[in-house]
């Protein structure tokens, strides 16, 4: 694994756990963890189970005795790791958003289509897919529960950023994370949306803003070396996404969708939401309440219906029977073990597993669209 922050923890979370409970044809080991620092990459491995440290990935990813690489760095490093990772044969796990730009993406799937061809796959990591009751969710639309999709409302609304005074980090430089709070949670809403509905954006219309354009430079720790305390660097991305779409379809009604993305949602945690609203029913998942889906049957009598909160913790729900009694509920980091489940799967069986880096391209063309219509005051710009 490359990378060893908070999303290294959240991996490394999954690695460990997929194998103790669910039957894998293939079991991960957990044998390299890559970082820049020596000291604290060794103490994160410590602490997280990998049995070695490395500071270089490049001589990393050519060991013949390594088989997967996962990527859990900024932005800006995504393309040039992967690319070399898939070319030395290695399996690839990389975060969302695939990268920072569409010409990075175009050259990731490029090269993931031609490692395929040898048996080599990859997958990006857009693991609220792996949320049972969001795949529930998928389930229900595909088995034609709420009817002909009429129009989708989907908000990842967090507000980490309120402080003004909140210093800059990586995630606040454009050259770093590509995007704010449009590719950082808007990606989410993004393709859970399209995964849920099975449908694509081919469209869309929308504006971004930066509230807070400067933030405490605080030197070494958040990714800006050397610099004084009292110093104000400047934000070079988003802090709010907001913007309409269409979904694509072949013939009949095209739904139109409307997203939000913002770290300034006052009081808002991670409260990523979304509303499907069909012909015979509706659909409602909220992550801050993730093992509950609301689910309204527009086709029982009108003196019965309302919307009806099913708690999806069962054993026939998805991913569900190796876990607790029904109940127990889960949390944000068992999505990681349900999508290292369905990598290895994938890596077992040689299908390949979803989503897959075409997909991360697409989603890095929904996002590229909505910066050239907010860049065009707010007209329409296809996908």
């Amino acid at each position: 694994m490359i990378g060893a922050g908070f999303m290294g923890a959240a991996h490394s979370q999954g690695w460990r756990v997929a194998p103790r409970f669910f039957d894998l044809d293939v079991k991960p080991e957990m044998a390299v963890l890559v970082g820049r620092d020596a000291e604290r990459t060794q103490a994160a491995a410590d602490k997280w189970g990998w049995a070695e440290t490395a500071t270089d990935w490049r001589e990393v990813i050519t060991r013949d005795d390594l088989d997967i690489v996962d990527i859990v760095t900024p932005g800006d490093s995504h393309a040039e790791i992967a690319i070399a990772a898939l070319a030395a044969g290695k399996h690839v796990l990389c975060e969302k958003p695939l990268a920072n730009t569409v010409d990075e993406a175009e050259q990731m799937a490029a090269a993931a289509e031609k490692a395929a061809a040898n048996g080599v796959l990859a997958m990006v990591g857009f693991t609220y897919r792996r949320v049972p009751a969001t795949a529930f969710a998928k389930q229900l639309v595909a088995d034609g529960r709420i009817g002909e999709i009429r129009q989708v409302r989907a908000a990842y609304r967090q507000d980490w950023l309120m402080d003004a005074d909140g210093p800059m980090t990586w995630r606040l430089d454009k050259s770093r994370a590509g995007s704010g709070s449009l590719g950082d949670i808007g990606a989410h809403a993004i393709d859970l949306a399209e995964y849920i509905t099975g449908m694509q954006l081919d469209r869309v219309s929308g504006v971004l803003d930066t509230i807070v354009r400067e933030r405490p430079l605080l030197g070494e720790g958040v990714g800006l070396s050397g610099t004084a305390a009292e110093e104000r660097g400047t934000v070079t991305v988003d802090d709010v996404a907001v913007f309409t779409a269409r979904f694509g379809v072949d013939g009949g009604y095209a739904p139109i969708a409307s997203f939000e993305a913002t770290r300034f949602a006052t009081g808002r945690k991670n409260a990523l939401t979304i509303e499907v609203s069909g012909s015979k029913g509706a659909l409602v998942f909220n992550l801050e309440r993730l093992n509950e889906l609301e689910f309204y049957d527009a086709t029982v009598p009108s003196n019965d219906q309302g919307f009806r909160t099913i708690l999806v913790t069962e054993p026939d729900h998805p991913y569900l029977a190796p876990w607790w009694p029904a109940g127990h509920m889960l949390g944000y980091e068992h999505g990681f073990s349900h999508q290292v489940k369905d990598f290895m799967d994938g890596i077992a069986t040689g299908a390949q597993p979803t989503p897959s880096f075409a997909d991360g391209l697409h989603v890095q063309r929904v996002l590229d669209a909505v910066e050239r219509s907010s860049a065009a005051d707010s007209a329409w710009a296809v996908v």
